[in-house]
């Protein structure tokens, strides 16, 4: 249904029920604090002078939304007191919104020059209540979907909500900013999202499925209690490491300085342990999901009454490792290309994002109302062409070559930006060839517009190419939560990396950095041609076959 609404007929849409138009408010709460935190924030920070290597170390509080996984299996089972009789979603949504207004403002009234390490504690318990607002929202757009507010329109309304946030809480934010105070801003933003908690208490409320939520194994060919018990803790103990290695450096970088002890290197951090977190976060889980596959498994039947702690473990046993095992089973040696794949596709952009608002308004000079055109409006235009190019491709040379393709295009972009920082000789010379300089436009807006452009246009093709060779190595039976776990991979190592590229910028400058970004970008390239050159593995249905249970079999068994 959603393919035939476009622009206004969906914006309509959205209207005509209470289901559908309680999505398009969920969605704009949910894009709102994302691009408040990871995006708009960082240009805040870029004019208050804040240090690239502090923004870089801060930038880490994107990575909740990249382990929300985690914790998703308690918050999908977890009855919160006192406000929990407004029902389970809506209760959680309620929290969550509550608590991002509150900390919106707390953010406002918190000097990040005199008082970083508060600022910093703020920002990471609201990234926290965001990435777990989005889980609900998840769970509640499938829940509630019924044959008026499909599932399919129900996510191209969360869509359009993400869309307007973004261009509220970045472009309409960035020209606010320059008339008012970010500050000021800010708490503007925290009455939104009191708006928005106001509204979430009329949605309606998803209906639960009792039976999968006793039994969440149940039809499932799973090892015994024991042998999932201990594959679990091994990975909860591995991602713990990892969460307080990140935690512990973010706070040592972020308290004030001692005199005479220096401050903590994010570059030598990220060399020591960068390599080991991702061994612990992707590696070690993988490597478990594979033992699972090996231990001896039978059909789990139902539980009527679990006690608390047996029906979370299920539960999050079914949300982490299930999921992994089937694709390490299915793809056998070639998962290790694809989480590598999956892992630097993305790193040429994502690694040096937050520096793109200080790069735009402190280093170049541009205006807020210049950057809120350019990337924001103009931006989303140049994304949207790249996204349908790469629809294109996929329809005419298929995924791979696509793939291929985006990932050159993406690495090649950098260089556009470091063209930018040495003052834009040869985007000068393009746009003087094809006449650009001519149209109207202050020559340096002109430069502006093309580097972004150009980005843009390559980052849209990429992503579409890549959400397309995710979902193609997806299995129909965990569609939704492979892609999840394996998407949430995605800016995995590049959110690493960004503190020590803060650094480096520091030193080094932005040109240079911008090449080194470009290289980085090759190595994805270089993945994907092996990755095409891989046979192909079985097709998805087979290594795996059901049982007149339903529950999956090893096809060895």
């Amino acid at each position: 249904m959603s393919d035939k609404l476009k622009g206004w007929a969906l914006l309509r849409a959205a209207t005509r029920n209470r289901k559908t138009a309680a999505m398009l408010v969920l969605g704009f709460a949910s894009g709102l604090p994302f691009v408040l935190l990871i995006g708009t924030l960082n240009a805040w920070l870029g004019e208050l002078k804040v240090s690239l290597a502090t923004i870089g170390v801060l930038s880490w509080i994107g990575l909740a939304y990249a382990f929300k996984f985690l914790w998703s299996p308690l918050v999908d089972r977890a009855r919160l007191p006192l406000i929990g009789q407004l029902g389970r979603r809506r209760s959680w949504l309620v929290l969550c919104q509550a608590g991002l207004a509150v900390l919106l403002c707390g953010l406002a009234l918190t000097d990040p020059l005199t008082a970083i390490g508060s600022f910093a504690g703020l920002a990471v318990i609201a990234a926290f209540l965001s990435a777990t607002q989005d889980v609900v929202i998840d769970a509640w757009r499938i829940e509630i979907a019924d044959e008026s507010a499909t599932v399919d329109l129900l996510s191209a309304i969360y869509q359009l909500g993400n869309r307007l946030a973004a261009l509220t809480g970045g472009a309409l934010a960035l020209i606010l900013a320059a008339r008012l105070s970010w500050p000021t801003v800010y708490i503007g933003f925290g009455v939104v999202m009191i708006g928005a908690l106001a509204m979430t208490l009329f949605t309606p409320e998803a209906e639960r499925n009792a039976a999968d939520e006793a039994s969440p194994l149940a039809g499932h060919s799973v090892p015994a209690a024991g042998q999932r018990a201990v594959a679990l803790g091994i990975v909860a103990v591995c991602w713990a490491w990892a969460i307080y290695m990140l935690g512990s450096f973010m706070i040592a970088a972020l308290r004030p300085p001692v005199p005479g002890v220096p401050a903590p290197s994010a570059g030598v951090f990220t060399q020591v342990w960068g390599p080991w977190i991702i061994v612990a976060t992707v590696i070690l889980p993988a490597l478990v999901a594979g033992w699972t596959n090996r231990l001896p498994r039978q059909v789990e039947g139902p539980d009527p009454a679990p006690s608390a702690l047996r029906a979370a473990a299920n539960h999050s046993y079914r949300a982490l490792i299930l999921p992994l095992a089937e694709i390490v089973q299915r793809l056998r040696w070639g998962a290790i290309l694809v989480l590598a794949l999956i892992l630097v596709y993305r790193i040429a952009d994502s690694i040096w994002a937050p520096f793109a608002f200080p790069f735009y308004l402190d280093f170049l000079h541009y205006t807020n109302d210049q950057v809120a055109f350019a990337s924001k409006v103009f931006g989303v235009i140049m994304t949207i062409l790249g996204v349908a190019i790469g629809g294109l491709m996929l329809a005419s040379i298929g995924r791979l070559p696509t793939l291929l393709v985006g990932g050159i295009v993406a690495a090649a972009s950098n260089l556009l930006y470091a063209d930018l920082a040495l003052g834009g000789p040869w985007i000068d010379g393009f746009a003087h060839l094809f006449l650009l300089d001519h149209v109207g436009i202050e020559p340096r807006m002109v430069r502006l517009m093309l580097a972004i452009s150009g980005e843009n246009i390559a980052g849209g093709l990429a992503g579409t190419a890549f959400i397309a060779y995710i979902s193609s190595i997806t299995s129909r039976e965990y569609s939704a939560v492979q892609y999840a776990l394996l998407s949430s991979m995605t800016f995995l190592v590049g959110a690493l990396g960004r503190a020590a590229v803060g650094e480096a910028i520091e030193k080094h400058g932005y040109a240079n950095i911008f090449y080194v970004t470009a290289g980085l970008g090759m190595i994805a390239v270089v993945l994907v041609l092996i990755e095409w050159w891989r046979p192909a593995p079985l097709p998805k249905g087979e290594p795996i076959v059901s049982t007149p249970e339903g529950a999956p079999e090893s096809a060895g068994a």
